[in-house]
């Protein structure tokens, strides 16, 4: 339950950061309409294209897992997002409240479980589909069943608990410095010297697995830098 904890608390702080104190009530600090669901299928189709799903373009191409394992990050940044809102919105109760229901799921015992296989890609995309299905339906959310398929599809893209909690704190610090560096704006440079920054933030924690977010945080900003100064 902590490391769920956590990163429920890390997306509450991240949320009111980027969008105000009322981001629950589905409004940001500008007046823009918030859609967690929208932002979780449309993240979504993003996913699939890690994979060589078009029969009529590069067939022979490997599915690319390492982008996988990112999109399913920040579906799960979503997730989280539309989870909050959830029980705000419904008064079901506070981020303790819904870390623990979450531990309480039959479906949380999958991921509490080391894992680092894949599954097959036909199988990854069906799943991912339900995801989609989830959010796009028109009638009442039914949150332990989107949480019950995004940790199958955890599972599936060859995570866990440690590895899911230790990427969504990478990704998180990494949204922290976006926004910090004029992401909202457009200035914010995001392809590093060839490399997305997703990619240059995952080589980080992969050097150094026990990096503090502290320490991730002015790696980036040393690495960000280095490159503004090219």
């Amino acid at each position: 339950m902590d490391k769920i904890l956590l990163m429920l608390q890390l997306q509450a702080e991240l949320n009111e950061a980027t969008n105000g104190e009322k981001w629950t009530d589905g409004i940001t600090k500008n007046n823009r309409v918030i859609n967690w669901k929208r932002c979780i299928y449309m993240e979504c189709a993003e996913m699939i294209d890690s994979f060589t799903w078009k029969h009529w373009k590069n067939i022979d191409k490997e599915a690319d897992w390492a982008n996988l394992q990112i999109e399913v990050v920040d579906v799960w940044h979503f997730i989280m997002s539309l989870a909050i809102e959830n029980y705000t919105q419904t008064r079901r109760g506070q981020v303790d409240d819904l870390a623990q229901n979450i531990s309480e799921l039959e479906s949380f015992a999958k991921i509490d479980t080391k894992n680092n296989q894949f599954a097959a890609q036909d199988d990854i995309i069906e799943k991912i589909e339900s995801i989609m299905i989830d959010t796009l339906s028109r009638g009442a959310l039914n949150l332990e069943k989107l949480i019950a398929d995004f940790f199958d599809l955890v599972v599936m893209s060859g995570l866990d608990l440690d590895s899911l909690y230790k990427l969504y704190v990478g990704k998180n610090i990494l949204n922290q410095f976006r926004q910090d560096h004029g992401y909202k704006d457009g200035s914010y440079i995001k392809v590093w010297d060839g490399k997305e920054d997703n990619v240059v933030m995952k080589r980080v924690l992969d050097e150094n697995s026990s990096a503090k977010p502290s320490e991730l945080y002015k790696e980036l900003a040393k690495l960000y830098l280095a490159l503004n100064k090219r």
